[in-house]
Order: structure tokens, then C-alpha cells, then sequence
């Protein structure tokens, strides 16, 4: 079982991510991908949800992924409190600019990082802020 604030990797099989922070007993907090009724273009909120009742393809693997990004991880309290700042908030996903990788690497070292399509994405964004 991954530690509290570990970095949670949805491996999709199309070869995209998605990505959220690991807060215990079984959760993740994430930039919640759209539902199966919810417009993905639309505001969507920053949930807490079982890792089992995420809403992710058939066939994704969900992996513990610290160190994809080379970021040191904030103080545990640090990071407690950006999750629970953003947490139930409503942003607009923007899929390159405003994301759920933008959102897990900003709450666990401050620095919001995309890295991206691996095959696809030519360009990561580097060291913004969220939101």
C-alpha cells in the first residue's frame, strides 16, 4: 500500500496518465477526470475518492510514481495543506496548461510540472503554479 502523500500513477493504455496524491486508507486526491455524464471541457473539481471508484479506462495500472518529476517532496505538513486548500475546489481543466499531473506535482513539492504525452508531448511545462 503506498505511503500517505506518494505520488499515484494511472498508466492508460492510449499511453496518457492520469495522476493524483495517495492520502490514505485507500483515496487519492485528485484533478478528477470527467465523468461519465460531466463534459471533460468543463469545470471539474479537486475530489477525494477511493483509488478502486476512480474514473479511468479499462485496463489502466495505477503505480506509486515519486520519481518521474526529480522534485524533492515538501515537509508532510506542507502538503497537507495544499491538498486541503484545493480540496472540493471546481478549475477548468485544460488538458496541456491546467491538469491532474500540474495538480499532484505542485501539492507534493510546490512546483507543478507536465510532463506529458511520452510519445505525443514535445514540450513539458515546467515549474508553474497551481492553480
Amino acid at each position: 500500500m503506498p505511503s500517505q502523500d506518494n505520488l499515484i500513477e494511472f498508466s492508460y493504455p492510449i499511453g496518457y496518465a492520469h495522476w493524483g496524491v495517495y492520502d490514505g486508507d485507500g483515496y487519492v486526491i485528485h484533478f478528477a477526470v470527467a465523468g461519465k455524464h460531466e463534459n471533460f471541457h468543463l469545470k471539474t473539481k479537486i475530489r477525494r475518492q477511493l483509488l478502486s471508484e476512480v474514473n479511468v479506462p479499462k485496463g489502466a495500472r495505477v503505480s506509486v510514481s515519486n520519481n518521474q518529476h526529480a522534485l524533492e517532496p515538501s515537509p508532510v505538513d506542507e502538503i497537507r495543506k495544499r491538498l486541503d486548500a484545493l480540496l472540493d475546489k471546481e478549475f477548468t481543466y485544460k488538458i496541456f496548461t491546467h491538469n491532474c499531473e500540474h495538480f499532484a506535482t505542485f501539492v507534493r513539492s510546490g512546483k507543478a510540472i507536465f510532463l506529458g504525452y511520452s510519445d505525443m508531448m514535445l514540450i513539458p511545462f515546467k515549474h508553474r503554479t497551481f492553480p
